[in-house]
């Protein structure tokens, strides 16, 4: 998956927000929480929250690690694109996004209606 079909993919979840942050950073939010982080300059390094029990297994695996400075909240970074085939990224993205939205106050969801 290259940054244009992150970037199509995470835009067509609900409620889907997207911000440079940090200089060189693609953000993609529902209510104003990250669930993917992307960076800007090549290689293509996407990071994104998994569950706690997957966290351990994934990260440390090849070409995949503990995401600096979000690894406390179970978040991986993926350092080769290809690491992951175009299902797998689309499970851990929608799945990512389904965890940070479980998170969000109810009134956020409603508003948002999601």
């Amino acid at each position: 998956m290259n940054i244009e079909e992150l970037r199509a993919f995470c835009l067509s979840l609900p409620a889907v927000t997207e911000d440079i942050k940090w200089g060189d950073n693609l953000v993609f939010s529902v209510g104003e929480k990250l669930f993917c982080l992307a960076d800007l300059t090549p290689p293509l390094r996407v990071s994104f929250k998994v569950p706690e029990e997957q966290f351990a297994e994934l990260a440390g695996t090849t070409d995949i690690i503990q995401a600096p400075y979000f690894a406390r909240n179970m978040w991986i970074s993926v350092l080769n694109e290809s690491r992951l085939s175009r299902q797998q990224w689309e499970h851990f993205l929608r799945q990512s996004y389904r965890l940070v939205k479980a998170k969000l106050p109810k009134k956020t969801r409603e508003s948002l209606r999601i």
